[in-house]
């Protein structure tokens, strides 16, 4: 019997780390199972894309879309437009998405509408914030999904209260610290990743607080971003703060005329960096700021403090089990949690159950079960 075809879908970065172990996985069982890469384009920057599946390991895309940047109805829409003629030729028995972004639901949409089964990886996590467009593609993936992995027991609770039936949940752990763990020997120390990008400062490992900031909720309202960057500039008093920073997070920072807030020699601001650059920031920090969810879950899998600059996680184990502190966008919280660590050394927190390498393959397992594509 000829292997089958499952179509696969990346869009942004997140998805890169989601994907690569499960590709690997799926060529162990290629005589079963046949993976057709989608790359939708959802992730604008060209150079960063190809590096990513350069250092992760990932095939080249089958097909990609191009969709690049937009609102997100402009963005959903164009990847629904161009990813049904991929269906329509390629015919898979199954459509596989990994996580929350818009290239998730626009192509889950278009493959249940096909009769298509739907499998989602990275299902059940829930913020109850409908203000993230995150939240709405991620509750909308689960109804339409026919088969959902889970990096936690709890997250099966938050789909059965949402009347998806048991039998279509699988807990198998979380595929992104899959990838964690095969790169850390691989990953850049911090010495090498500020030389790569010519920065000047000489920061020793453990003795700097790495900073991301890309939600909308934080960087496109003024006084919010305000608040963040003067409360940055206070922690950079402290110690060294390492900022790769997103484009449009610099617009924003740019425009609203508070880069003078943030001192060029104790913050040093990065274009965004490649994965094995991010890890090895991460590795070696002393604490990490952050509203990006999956910073929540790495920095628990490598034991560092985490401080979230939002006022909800989806990814609540990292708080119970893990190292991450919710402490919301007010500079006295931030303060305080941010002292703490620094007194004290934070949470300590440990690894979540199935956080340990073979989340794919208990992913890919199933998969070949469920279908029955063993023969």
């Amino acid at each position: 019997m000829s292997p089958k075809v499952l179509v696969c879908v990346v869009g942004a970065r997140p998805n890169f780390m989601k994907m690569a172990p499960i590709i690997r996985q799926l060529q162990a069982v290629k005589h079963m199972v046949t993976p057709y890469l989608v790359h939708t384009g959802q992730h604008y920057d060209q150079a960063m894309k190809d590096t990513f599946f350069q250092q992760l390991g990932i095939p080249e895309p089958d097909r990609d879309l191009g969709v690049g940047s937009g609102s997100h109805a402009v963005q959903t829409a164009n990847v629904m437009l161009r990813f049904e003629p991929v269906l329509d030729e390629i015919k898979p028995f199954a459509v596989l998405v990994v996580g929350d972004v818009n290239s998730t639901i626009a192509c889950g949409l278009v493959a249940v509408k096909k009769n298509i089964p739907l499998i989602h990886v990275e299902a059940g996590l829930r913020s109850y914030d409908r203000e993230m467009p995150e939240e709405i593609n991620r509750i909308l993936t689960d109804q339409l999904s026919d088969l959902l992995f889970t990096t936690e027991r709890d997250a099966a609770n938050n789909l059965v209260k949402e009347g998806i039936s048991e039998q279509r949940i699988c807990f198998t752990g979380n595929v992104m610290i899959d990838t964690l763990l095969a790169n850390c020997k691989q990953a850049l120390s911090v010495q090498e990743t500020l030389q790569k990008y010519g920065a000047k400062q000489i920061v020793s490992e453990k003795a700097y607080a790495l900073l991301t900031l890309h939600r909308p909720s934080n960087v496109d309202d003024l006084e919010t971003l305000t608040r963040l960057v003067r409360v940055v500039g206070d922690i950079s008093e402290k110690l060294p703060v390492i900022f790769p920073v997103h484009p449009r997070t610099q617009q924003k920072i740019a425009e609203a005329g508070l880069l003078g807030v943030l001192p060029e020699q104790k913050v040093i601001m990065l274009p965004p960096v490649a994965y094995l650059e991010m890890l090895g920031l991460m590795q070696s920090a002393r604490l990490v700021l952050t509203d990006s969810g999956g910073l929540q879950e790495e920095t628990t899998a490598l034991g560092v403090p985490c401080v979230t600059l939002r006022e909800n996680t989806e990814r609540p184990i990292t708080v119970n089990e893990g190292t991450n502190t919710v402490v919301g966008t007010e500079p006295v919280k931030i303060m305080q949690c941010v002292d703490d660590i620094l007194d004290t050394g934070g949470k300590s927190g440990r690894v979540p159950e199935y956080w340990d390498g073979k989340a794919a393959e208990r992913i890919v397992d199933e998969i070949v079960r469920r279908y029955q594509l063993a023969g």
